[in-house]
């Protein structure tokens, strides 16, 4: 993934409600980040955001896979949970690029939550490997508490 996020590494927070998979999971980044639709204190992601995008026919690998990489690709300024990035975002589209790569380098550098850079490298080596999609889910599994 390119734009201000790449490298950054999150911790996903995900609640499958009793209406899993007909109603969406609640979804929230367990690290800081500096993102228009992510609620600055508790990350929560903005629930407008899943619920217009969300189907039954989706499971959590469109989740991770999909939804998310989609979400910091390209933020929605125009619903947002954090005003203040959404502002910047529309004001000063460097400056809100900077704000975002300064989080990741503070709070979702890979060493600080466990991600070892060694991992990301194997993974790089399995991609034509027929395993390389059941690793891609354990990399899933571990960012779930």
């Amino acid at each position: 993934m390119t734009g201000p996020y790449h490298g950054g590494v999150w911790k996903i927070r995900v609640e499958l409600p009793d209406a899993y998979p007909y109603k969406s999971p609640s979804i929230g980044f367990i690290n800081k980040i500096y993102h228009p639709n992510v609620d600055e204190m508790s990350g929560s992601v903005c629930l407008d955001v899943i619920n217009q995008t969300w189907s039954p026919m989706f499971d959590l690998v469109n989740v991770f896979e999909v939804f998310l990489p989609q979400l910091l690709l390209y933020p929605n300024p125009s619903d947002p949970l954090n005003g203040e990035a959404a502002a910047l975002m529309m004001r000063d589209r460097t400056s809100y690029e900077q704000r975002v790569k300064e989080y990741c380098e503070k709070y979702a550098k890979p060493e600080d939550i466990g991600a070892a850079p060694e991992e990301k490298s194997s993974d790089e080596e399995l991609s034509d490997d027929e395993y390389a999609a059941s690793d891609d889910e354990e990399i899933a599994g571990k960012a779930d508490p």
